[in-house]
């Protein structure tokens, strides 16, 4: 029995991202040993703390059968929109910070909308939302006094130390992420509303006749995943001490890689915060090392791609019982 557990523990998912996370620390020291050094290891953190916080809760939407591709443009928004009501309307900072999480739970709770109560797919409203979250950043870029090239900057020192500051000598981002994991890990795994949107991914029609507000949980998971990206806009904005319309526009393929590597079904009704947290350090780890390895960025897509379609595959495969079993006999056969 004791065997059996120890198998089960070793075997799973998130034992396998710990060794590929092991396995890229000792590669690409071995490449840069400058790699090793925790202070560089700590730092690279900056550099993907937008996939690792935008990941958890697009892993809400996976999980319910859905899709979110809008997030990279959400970012944007909010960093300018954080921009533009800090310098231009006059609002306090942290204010701006509290309107521009809500400005992300609109845009979340529009698309979660279209894709709850009017049955359009996920995929294509998020893609529009792509579009139209991008369109709208670039609009209030023309309420600021700031041009789009020069990005709004010159922000209080309180709130460039979100990105830069320390807490216990580990850097704040990293402690804000540990808490965003622990908050999506408790709100998932431990509470009704995550129970609802596990069933309403394994079973939309039977969590109904339940009783469950189906409608309402899938917009819900749209919300989360929009405030994330508000969450990751104001990070991002307060380490680069500039507000810009663009940023985030690249992380849509290394947000969803993340989610799918960490174990979600891309059809929904399985998957995990911890997995996925797991993953989105492997991917960042990987950019990070892949350049410290003399990789130009321009070429960081492809790993990434190779990433997703490895981990969709390996899934797929995985919940093929057929297949499983014809791999299995042919592997005991090659034993005997």
């Amino acid at each position: 029995m004791h065997k059996l557990l120890l198998k089960h523990k070793l075997l799973r998912w998130e034992s396998g991202l710990i060794a590929i996370l092991l396995s890229e620390i000792v590669i690409f020291g071995i490449l840069n040993p400058k790699f090793l050094q925790t202070r560089v290891l700590m730092g690279s953190i900056n550099d993907f703390i937008s996939i690792c916080i935008i990941s958890l809760f697009v892993t809400f939407v996976l999980i319910t059968g859905g899709m979110d591709i809008q997030a990279g443009s959400i970012v944007g928004l909010t960093s300018i929109s954080l921009g533009v009501l800090w310098q231009d309307a006059g609002l306090n900072i942290w204010t701006a910070v509290v309107v521009a999480i809500l400005i992300g739970a609109l845009c979340g709770a529009i698309s979660g909308f279209f894709v709850a109560f009017t049955g359009v797919q996920a995929m294509v409203v998020t893609l529009g939302g792509q579009f139209l979250y991008s369109g709208l950043a670039l609009a209030v870029v023309n309420l600021s006094s700031s041009t789009a090239f020069e990005g709004i900057s010159g922000y209080p020192k309180s709130f460039i130390m979100i990105g830069s500051g320390t807490f216990l000598g580990i850097p704040n981002q990293v402690v804000i992420f540990g808490v965003l994991i622990i908050l999506g890990y408790v709100l998932l795994h431990k509470t009704n509303y995550g129970r609802y949107v596990f069933l309403c991914g394994i079973n939309k029609k039977a969590a109904e006749y339940s009783g469950i507000r189906t409608k309402w949980i899938i917009m819900s998971t749209y919300m989360l995943s929009g405030m994330s990206a508000s969450v990751a806009g104001i990070i991002l904005t307060s380490y680069l001490g500039s507000a810009r319309a663009d940023l985030g526009k690249e992380l849509t393929l290394p947000i969803i890689t993340a989610v799918v590597l960490g174990g979600t079904s891309n059809l929904g009704g399985k998957g995990g915060v911890i997995g996925t947290a797991l993953a989105a350090i492997v991917i960042g780890i990987m950019r990070f090392g892949l350049v410290m390895a003399g990789l130009s960025t321009q070429y960081l897509d492809i790993p990434i791609g190779v990433l997703l379609v490895v981990a969709v595959a390996t899934r797929t495969v995985g919940s093929n019982t057929k297949l499983m079993k014809a791999i299995s006999k042919r592997f005991k056969f090659k034993n005997a």
